[in-house]
């Protein structure tokens, strides 16, 4: 796929007779599905999303030990803003927000450890949280104010860079998937039960049989009717646990600065704004890839807008005390398995996920799906995204250049944190902020190792040259 830099003649809307007098054909990017079919691609985004969408909020709040209540409110509030922001990104408000195009927003992992750390720096628990939201809040004002100029520069970042980062993103996810299969406590004698990994195995199985065997709709919702039938054998095994779900509220919705008015303080509002920086890089890295997915033709204002939705939802995340959202990873990975590629899909899933965000009860029973299902299926989007990354850099020219070392380099460094959490332990804290993450480090490596080798003094050598020309 190539990206434009020129202002791109105006496009014939849907509907719109072209010069010659006929209806311009629809994209599939822009059918829309009969309801019933609309309705069940719409849960199986959201299905192969939910455990990654309420890690953040889980991981934050086990971190700072936060009541149960209170990270029962992060969650509510983290679904609904990544509701209103999905629908935002594949339907689009005008010429200001939204990429229109089949992309999922959820809670990045990538402020995980920035909050943490804030948190615990300034007062630890719910004490720490006004500095984080602060924060926060800033850093989405940064990110509105810049997404059209970051989506101008984006020829800094060729399939070089996005491909490196796109296998970075799926290969480092692939870890919380293992928690979610095998346990999280090494220790506890529950941890890598054989029944266990055996139900992940069989969700992966399963996907790939219901998506070699049958064609249609069938095919395509492999990954939901896997982890339908892999909850139905989870149910004998006393791993489908319902009782949260009666307790649960039919209505709520978490009130705007609940732990206390912002504070800011210019530490923390420096590692969300970098957050931010890498969260662009990584959007920028899934919408690519969707776009070549969908062969649909991403412009520089589409992109600014995507990452204009980017800023936005750290903006309401601020006020609702929510989580920075990103392209989802898994769902990039859906989009490739099964080939459907309406935008429209997406803004249902949307609007599931707003629905979760106000309905509490929903939310339990979709929280209830046992790990070992979610984590199989969760696995195989992961590494499909990792697929895509390696079909990116496919694009990118070996010989004579010096790109293998650059994406050995990369590889290397960014996956450390992910196999060694706690390499970076005795750093400094705001060392620790942007290290710790495998995401952030394969952004600032892969791209300062590009301008090194492939920018700087690339004049000299005409085979450089072509390896840094910006796609156009």
């Amino acid at each position: 796929m190539q990206m434009r830099f020129s202002r791109p003649s105006r496009r014939p809307e849907l509907g719109e007779l072209t010069p010659t007098g006929s209806t311009p054909p629809r994209h599939p990017v822009d059918e829309i599905p009969k309801p019933p079919r609309l309705a069940l691609l719409g849960l199986q985004h959201l299905a192969i999303m939910y455990a990654g969408a309420v890690a953040v909020p889980l991981l934050v709040g086990g971190a700072l030990k936060l009541s149960p209540h209170t990270i029962g409110l992060l969650v509510n509030a983290d679904l609904l803003v990544s509701g209103i922001v999905t629908i935002i990104q594949s339907v689009g408000i005008g010429r200001i927000l939204g990429v229109r195009l089949p992309v999922v927003a959820g809670a990045t992992f990538t402020v995980v450890s920035p909050m943490i750390l804030i948190a615990q720096e300034f007062g630890g628990g719910e004490a720490g949280l006004p500095t984080v939201y602060g924060a926060i809040l800033v850093s989405g004002v940064f990110g509105l104010i810049i997404a059209r100029f970051f989506a101008k520069v984006v020829r800094f970042f060729p399939p070089l860079v996005s491909g490196c980062v796109i296998c970075v993103i799926g290969l480092s996810l692939i870890g919380a998937d293992a928690g979610l299969i095998a346990g999280d406590d090494p220790k506890s004698a529950d941890y890598g039960q054989i029944s266990h990994i055996g139900l992940a195995g069989l969700v992966i199985a399963l996907i790939v049989v219901i998506h070699r065997f049958t064609r249609g709709l069938l095919s395509q919702l492999a990954v939901l009717l896997s982890m339908a039938i892999g909850t139905l054998v989870a149910w004998p095994m006393h791993l489908v646990d319902m009782s949260n779900v009666g307790p649960s509220a039919w209505f709520g919705i978490s009130k705007p600065f609940i732990f206390g008015a912002p504070q800011f303080h210019i530490g923390a509002i420096i590692s969300m704004c970098v957050v931010m920086l890498v969260t662009f890089t990584e959007s920028t890295a899934d919408m690519v890839a969707v776009a070549e997915m969908v062969d649909k033709e991403l412009e520089p204002a589409d992109l600014g807008r995507g990452l204009a939705a980017d800023g936005l939802s750290a903006v309401l995340a601020g006020f609702m005390n929510s989580f920075p959202d990103t392209a989802f990873a898994e769902n990039v990975g859906l989009v490739g398995l099964t080939g459907v590629r309406s935008r429209w899909v997406v803004a249902t899933c949307g609007g599931m996920l707003v629905a979760l965000g106000l309905v509490p009860k929903v939310g339990s029973v979709v929280a209830a799906l046992p790990g070992p299902v979610v984590g199989g299926a969760a696995t195989v989007m992961f590494a499909m995204v990792t697929a895509v990354g390696l079909r990116v850099l496919h694009k990118v020219q070996f010989e004579g250049t010096s790109n293998m070392l650059i994406i050995a380099v990369t590889l290397s460094v960014a996956l450390l944190p992910a196999v060694a959490p706690n390499i970076y332990t005795k750093f400094p804290t705001n060392f620790q902020m942007i290290a710790s993450s495998p995401i952030t480090s394969a952004v600032i490596v892969v791209f300062v190792l590009n301008l090194v080798f492939n920018h700087w003094g690339a004049g000299k050598r005409k085979d450089i040259k072509e390896v840094a020309a910006a796609p156009h």
